[in-house]
């Protein structure tokens, strides 16, 4: 009888650490889902999906590697400069394929993720607080 217990206990321990060791989304996944975000957001015609996917995909290859070197130990001190400033280089990238409306809609969508209204859940009772970031939305550079 012991052994039985001892065999299911070991059944449902090894079962529990399958499920926590889940593995993180390829580059793949993560440009794919962008994608459709933004497309479902701002309605990007066939050619801006395209270039956002590429931009994006080559912004989460990069990471995902910073991220697996930092995981290793080898990290440098400035692999986090890195991380951000390809961030921000690829929703520049990212603007300068929107057009018109859908320009402003994307810096909307910066500044709600910036502020962190985009992954909050308003609850019943609660205000909704504005925040400052105008400082860390990137403004178009002007080509000479």
């Amino acid at each position: 009888m012991k052994k039985v217990i001892v065999l299911f206990l070991m059944v449902i321990g090894f079962g529990s650490l399958a499920v926590a060791q889940q593995k993180a989304p390829t580059p793949s996944e993560i440009a794919k889902k962008n994608v459709e975000d933004l497309d479902k957001k701002l309605k990007l015609n066939d050619t801006q999906k395209s270039i956002i996917y590429s931009l994006t995909y080559n912004q989460a290859k990069e990471q995902s590697d910073l991220v697996k070197r930092q995981q290793a130990g080898n990290t440098k001190e400035d692999d986090i400069d890195k991380y951000y400033k390809m961030q921000n280089e690829t929703s520049k990238s990212i603007r300068n394929v929107l057009k018109g409306e859908q320009q402003a809609q994307y810096d909307k969508i910066i500044e709600d993720r910036l502020s962190g209204k985009a992954n909050k859940k308003k609850k019943k009772g609660e205000e909704e607080v504005e925040g400052d970031i105008s400082g860390l939305l990137l403004k178009p550079e002007k080509v000479n």
